[in-house]
């Protein structure tokens, strides 16, 4: 296609929103002529699927839950009684987050909280982290850090960039059920630093959690410094217009009233059943056309900004949790999901995009791009050519050199990028995800892999338990894996009582030795003396 007929087509497929800032451009997509019509019934089936759920059908049947994160940013859509839950949510953050910012609320031991410590995982963490990196400055009210993994290394060198500032620093567990096994692990190992700078975590800790929850009772029975909730109707990949995400947001100094009236104006522009005006459906629509609906090419997500580094992680989990199914909505075995990975341009063009041009075509990108490179003064590096001109001509060079191969791609434009836009863009990508999820007849709000994954780690909890009982109870004796694994009755399991063995065995505490072998898998274990 030559440069003219391309031009024609750019302005057939723009899709503009001048009073959000936002344009989306597919025209680099290769949808057929007449592609959008004839998907154009089952988008409209989409749009009453959407309708129902903001309605407050239930779309969860695994759980029989609502899903309502759009209730969030516009609680005069949700049921009887919601409505007045998420506005009193909003208030009773501001006035919390008022109380510390003025001191009003302060550690026993310092004047005022300045630092935030986050403690969660997955949505709980990743949606948080995401925009507070996206949205913070060197003027934040409170500096945030973040515990996401039950990894006692990574705890440590979180607790180590805190440092002596533990005694400002006010610390917030998130978790639903309030027994999120990593969650826990990460509250417990804050407690007891807390505990040994001679300090009381209850005097610095805040819960958000499910009403009723362990969690719940916990900081209420222990007067933690106040308690937030977490609505069953949320999920986790959804819930960073929640308490979860906007609790530390607005402690961090973040506009979060900004970040929902950008979702809400996004929201409002993606219910309009012109499939051409809508970009949350152009965009589920060019996924279903890369990927023939079934998932066969990966999403590279290259955002041309650095706070936007952590955008590909958050719509991994977004898409890939949403979308990864076994079944569809008809009990029938489709496998569907979409494959999603990225990081920042230009990183990208000495990294992987030689492949993604060169390579195995097996992918279709998406170029997020910001018009405004910063409010600062802007330095000329060459004559009359500023480090964000050069930024916005990589990003066009390398657009141009992957659909110079054939390579298909998307280019989200934002005029810049704050509280309101970052709203605008998650809730775009929300309702995309929603859309092609109607598209292929999936559900794209269980996630029955992820509780599976929980219960077979519960399972190698109890094996182990098992195994170190069995070691210790016969000191003085050693033991191949094998053998081990019988005794223990798991003889289906002999790779895992070796894996807990050697785990053991490299970390002193659990008092196991190992006496190696010819082959690792012959070593003999024993409880230490």
């Amino acid at each position: 296609m030559d440069s003219k007929e391309l031009w024609t087509r750019y302005k057939k497929y723009l899709c503009e929103f001048p009073g959000l800032g936002l344009t989306l451009d597919v025209s680099r997509m290769h949808l057929d002529e007449h592609f959008l019509d004839r998907m154009e019934p089952e988008m409209q089936k989409a749009y009453g699927a959407m309708a129902a759920l903001e309605s407050g059908a239930v779309a969860n049947p695994d759980e029989q839950r609502m899903v309502g994160h759009y209730w969030l940013r516009n609680p005069s859509l949700a049921p009887d009684g919601l409505a007045k839950d998420i506005q009193e949510l909003l208030k009773s953050i501001h006035d919390f987050t008022f109380n510390i910012h003025a001191g009003k609320i302060f550690p026993r031991k310092r004047a005022r909280f300045t630092n935030l410590l986050n403690i969660g995982i997955g949505g709980s963490a990743l949606g948080p982290q995401f925009a507070a990196d996206a949205l913070g400055t060197v003027d934040d009210k409170m500096k945030p850090y973040f515990l996401d993994n039950t990894d006692p290394d990574g705890i440590a060198r979180v607790l180590s960039a805190i440092g002596g500032n533990l005694g400002d620093t006010l610390t917030i567990v998130t978790s639903k059920s309030g027994s999120t096994i990593e969650t826990r692990n990460g509250m417990l190992e804050v407690a007891a630093a807390y505990r040994k700078a001679g300090m009381s975590f209850e005097r610095h800790a805040v819960a958000i959690t499910g009403a009723g929850s362990k969690l719940d009772e916990q900081a209420r029975k222990d007067s933690w410094l106040a308690r937030f909730p977490m609505w069953d109707w949320v999920g986790g990949r959804t819930s960073l217009m929640s308490a979860v995400g906007l609790l530390p947001l607005s402690l961090q100094g973040v506009a979060i009233q900004e970040l929902l009236a950008g979702a809400a104006q996004c929201d409002e522009l993606t219910r309009t059943k012109n499939t051409r005006m809508n970009p949350a459906a152009l965009l589920a629509l060019s996924w279903f056309f890369a990927t023939g609906g079934r998932g066969s090419k990966d999403m590279v997500i290259l955002p041309y900004r650095d706070r936007l580094v952590l955008f590909p992680k958050y719509l991994q989990q977004l898409v890939m949790e949403s979308l990864g199914k076994e079944k569809d909505m008809d009990g029938k075995t489709v496998n569907q999901g979409l494959t999603v990975y990225g990081n920042k341009g230009t990183t990208d063009q000495h990294a992987y995009v030689q492949q993604l041009r060169d390579g195995v075509d097996n992918f279709f990108a998406t170029f997020i791009e910001v018009m405004n490179d910063s409010d600062a003064p802007a330095l000329d590096v060459d004559a009359g050519l500023t480090s964000g001109d050069y930024l916005h001509a990589f990003l066009y060079g390398t657009r141009s050199a992957l659909y110079e191969k054939g390579r298909q791609s998307i280019t989200i434009t934002l005029e810049k990028l704050d509280a309101r836009s970052l709203g605008a863009v998650i809730a775009l990508y929300e309702r995309a995800v929603g859309f092609y999820a109607s598209l292929v007849n999936i559900n794209a709000y269980h996630q029955p892999g992820v509780e599976a994954g929980k219960k077979m780690a519960g399972a190698v909890i109890t094996l182990q338990r098992a195994v170190m009982e069995y070691v210790k109870n016969n000191r003085g004796r050693s033991f191949t894996a094998e053998q081990i694994a019988e005794a223990v009755q798991a003889q289906d399991a002999e790779e895992t009582v070796f894996k807990i063995l050697e785990h053991a065995s490299s970390n002193k505490q659990h008092g196991i030795i190992r006496k190696p072998s010819v082959h690792a898998y012959e070593s003999r274990y024993e409880a230490a003396p």
